[in-house]
């Protein structure tokens, strides 16, 4: 048989989704960041909202759009200061890390409507950081149905919306939706 560029084979049961998107994210990894001076996390609040696909600055720390998303919406809390550790944040650091957190999913429900959330930090690299080197709280939102065949099978998750779209549904919405006390 030959498929749609008439190459000689036999055709499998499965289907391809490319993804040539990922190969910079699979090329790059933990050896790409030796420092703040090529860190994604340090260099994204020195470019605009847009381009570094943030939604929310604040004084200590900021929100951004995970680049390569589980979901739509998965954003990342990350502080402004280049530290690899939750215990290294300051106390203030700490408390506006959590507030806007909790913001982000505030946000969220209000956006997207999910019905449950995955939060959380992966530290260091054996402990799954996919840049150990710079703090970042994963903000995951998640709805009934939204898992399916294709990350389990093919390693492959789709996505239904664009980064640009997402970040400013999520960045105008950020200073309307009510504050937590």
């Amino acid at each position: 048989m030959q498929d749609d560029f008439e190459l000689p084979g036999v055709p499998d049961a499965f289907q391809r989704l490319w993804t040539p998107h990922r190969l910079a994210y699979v090329k790059g990894g933990q050896e790409q960041v030796t420092g703040s001076h090529n860190c994604p996390f340090c260099e994204a609040p020195g470019r605009s909202d847009a381009e570094s696909l943030i939604v929310h600055r604040g004084e200590l720390a900021y929100v951004v759009l995970n680049l390569f998303p589980y979901n739509p919406g998965h954003l990342l809390v990350c502080p402004y200061r280049h530290v690899p550790d939750y215990t290294d944040l300051t106390v203030e650091e700490t408390a506006e890390f959590a507030a806007l957190s909790q913001q982000a999913m505030r946000v969220l429900r209000a956006v997207s409507g999910p019905s449950g959330f995955n939060l959380g930090m992966n530290q260091g690299v054996t402990g799954g950081a996919g840049i150990a080197a710079h703090l970042h709280q994963h903000i995951v939102p998640r709805w009934g149905g939204d898992g399916n065949f294709l990350p389990i099978i093919a390693g492959t998750k789709a996505i239904t919306q664009t980064l640009g779209d997402v970040r400013s549904q999520v960045a105008a919405a950020w200073d309307t939706v009510e504050q937590g006390a």
